[in-house]
């Protein structure tokens, strides 16, 4: 699915990043504002090496190469994910710290 340039998006990447608030996500979800070559998003055109598109979303652009997963949402929940985990033969619900999505639009 292409992103729809001024529609809610969430974006999962394959690398952890490092956003401004100094925390790491592994997705962002934000307002899409365009998909652009190296040259509009870093103004230099980028070898073989190089991803050659980026996607603006919300305050952020993101290499083409590290999209995973592109979803169509108006909204995420920002509730802290879950995780299970099965010890001595119990099942055991934990939640984490904080959710690992970016809101960009912020």
């Amino acid at each position: 699915m292409k992103p729809e340039i001024g529609k809610k998006h969430l974006i999962t990447t394959d690398q952890w990043f490092i956003a401004p608030d100094g925390e790491t996500y592994k997705a962002v979800f934000g307002t899409v504002k365009g998909i652009l070559s190296s040259d509009e998003s870093l103004g230099i055109r980028t070898n073989a090496k190089s991803t050659n598109w980026y996607v603006s979303i919300g305050n952020m652009l993101i290499a083409g190469c590290q999209i995973h997963y592109v979803i169509q949402c108006d909204n995420v929940s920002l509730e802290p994910p879950t995780v299970e985990i099965d010890h001595e033969g119990k099942r055991n619900v934990e939640r984490c710290g904080s959710t690992r999505i970016y809101i960009a639009d912020a």
